[in-house]
């Protein structure tokens, strides 16, 4: 069992709907396609620093994260983590981070546009794979405070 698999079981989580796509769900063009949902259903787990430590995004696929608006909320300056940074804070690679089972506890935010979806769709630790949540239910996992991410 994965590390992911076991914190949603720890979460009292059993029958996850874990998809696995060969030709990648490593965009959320992509996932969505694969899918056949909408782009802003897919979540994208970004990974950001502000004064050296990580912060996992949760960002609607339709969005595009805003470094500004995290700046006032983290109070540092932010910047997108370099791919070995975010496997050193996650224990996954880009494209496969999952909201939950992470290699260490990290703030979360998400983004406030995913409440407006029934059933949004996350990484599940692999590139390739992906699982379906509502969007209340990922915010209670994750523990994830809801903010406005995207540039307005």
């Amino acid at each position: 069992m994965s590390r992911f698999e076991e914190a949603l079981s720890a979460a009292g989580i059993v029958d996850v709907d874990v998809r696995r796509f060969p030709d990648g769900t490593r965009t959320a063009e992509d996932a969505a396609r694969a899918i056949g949902c909408e782009v802003g259903q897919i979540v994208k787990s970004l990974v950001v620093l502000a004064g050296g430590m990580p912060t996992l995004a949760l960002v609607s696929g339709a969005n595009r994260l805003d470094l500004r608006r995290l700046e006032p909320l983290l109070g540092a300056p932010v910047r997108m983590a370099a791919p070995d940074a975010v496997r050193t804070a996650t224990g996954y690679s880009i494209g496969g981070v999952p909201p939950v089972g992470l290699a260490r506890p990290l703030r979360v935010l998400m983004d406030s546009d995913l409440l407006g979806h029934d059933l949004v769709w996350a990484a599940a630790g692999r590139p390739d794979t992906v699982f379906s949540i509502t969007p209340q239910r990922l915010r209670e996992l994750a523990a994830a405070k809801v903010v406005e991410l995207s540039a307005s």
